[in-house]
């Protein structure tokens, strides 16, 4: 297999890697050794130096506020900025960007990517996500939000819960019922709505490792635009995963970077712990090292099909249930390895990790703690991996259907 890049690719590489050099602060360590509040302060004078640079989104059409560059060199930017720790964007823009971005660039209007794309770009409207419901988790057909057609607006009343970067957002797209007569997957839209008006309610949830990465957010006769709604009226479950394959196949690229970064900090531990020679460690460790493998070629695979002009697929079930799965078990072994030591943790802790640790992250308790306990949620957002499987049978595989209960 030959995983070289192009000579364009290459020289973008070096390019990046020269800003990097250039405007990083000296002796940086990573994102990672930096206190939660120090970290998002940088992240927000970082994202000003990507806009001013034109680093976000750089496979964006240029007339959407974009670098018009392929695919190719936005994972590129993405390695480089992974192996240097450097966020590339806040919470929101996981959402805003490679998110809601690719799906309007995808599916939306002329209209919305004009307006909303350099908005997104500039940092002026922050997204999140508003599709799981207290009733409607895996099962996102179930959303019971209702929209209902006031003249020019929708009125919107409902509630959606497990909101990432929900406090920091001022718009978010819904998935919501604009046909409550028709079938379970029918009758769906999403819909882009403002958050700084009455009648939108976010009340943080504090997770299990003690940090309000999630909100709860409430509809009380919102409003939004009939011209907001994404990808068509009532055709809101084919868009919503048009966009949960962006998502789900947003870190095929760069997840092996990032969880083999980790891989060593566990082969160190077990060094530190003097538990690098028990063969059953060595063995755990060998398959942790087999799962960032594939993750990587599977990652060279999603980039050889996006290359090719297919969007994201049944085929990211795949990589979500893999990675996500990977982070569960590698931090499992991390704890067994700090043994008593997990009873009273201490050291930096990682709150702030959405997914995996940056660069310069402290190899401590505290930090392996926090990973443990947000590895827990990995296997259930963005699709639990139950219902990953069921994707993969059914439509990768051709199986039958699961039947209803």
């Amino acid at each position: 297999m030959d995983v070289d890049y192009p000579p364009e690719a290459e020289e973008f590489r070096v390019r990046i890697r020269a800003f990097l050099d250039e405007s990083l602060p000296e002796e940086w360590s990573g994102a990672g050794a930096l206190p939660d509040a120090e970290r998002h302060e940088f992240t927000r004078r970082w994202r000003r130096t990507l806009a001013a640079r034109g680093l976000i989104a750089v496979s964006w059409p240029k007339e959407y506020g974009g670098a018009g560059l392929s695919e190719i060199e936005q994972v590129v930017l993405a390695e480089e900025f992974a192996r240097a720790g450097a966020p590339h964007g806040t919470e929101n823009d996981q959402f805003g960007i490679e998110l809601l971005g690719n799906t309007l660039i995808a599916v939306g209007s002329e209209e919305q990517k004009k307006h909303f794309l350099p908005r997104i770009l500039s940092g002026e409207d922050r997204w999140c996500q508003g599709f799981s419901e207290p009733e409607a988790g895996s099962d996102l057909a179930s959303v019971r939000t209702r929209a209902a057609r006031d003249g020019d607006e929708w009125v919107i009343n409902g509630q959606k819960i497990w909101t990432s970067a929900g406090p920091t957002a001022n718009w978010i797209f819904v998935l919501a019922r604009t046909d409550p007569g028709a079938a379970k997957h029918k009758g769906l839209s999403l819909l882009l709505v403002p958050m700084d008006q009455p009648g939108v309610e976010v009340r943080p949830i504090v997770n299990a490792a003690g940090h309000a990465s999630f909100s709860e957010v409430f509809f009380t006769d919102a409003r939004s635009r009939i011209a907001d709604v994404v990808g068509g009226l009532g055709e809101g479950w084919s868009t919503a995963m048009t966009l949960l394959g962006f998502e789900r196949a947003s870190t095929a690229t760069t997840a092996a970077i990032d969880f083999g970064r980790d891989l060593e900090r566990l082969c160190l531990l077990a060094r530190d712990r003097g538990m690098h020679t028990d063969p059953r460690i060595r063995d755990a460790l060998a398959w942790c090292y087999s799962r960032v493998q594939i993750m990587r070629f599977r990652g060279y695979r999603a980039l050889t099909s996006m290359l090719n002009g297919s969007r994201p697929g049944a085929e990211a079930a795949i990589t979500k249930v893999i990675w996500s799965e990977y982070f569960r078990r590698y931090t499992d072994l991390a704890v067994e390895l700090l043994g008593l030591d997990v009873l009273g943790p201490q050291g930096q802790g990682n709150g702030a990790a959405l997914m995996v640790p940056a660069v310069g992250t402290p190899n401590s308790a505290a930090c392996w703690m926090d990973e443990l306990l947000y590895a827990r949620a990995a296997t259930i957002y963005a699709g639990s991996s139950q219902i990953q499987r069921n994707v993969i049978g059914e439509r990768l595989l051709g199986l039958p259907k699961e039947r209803a209960i």
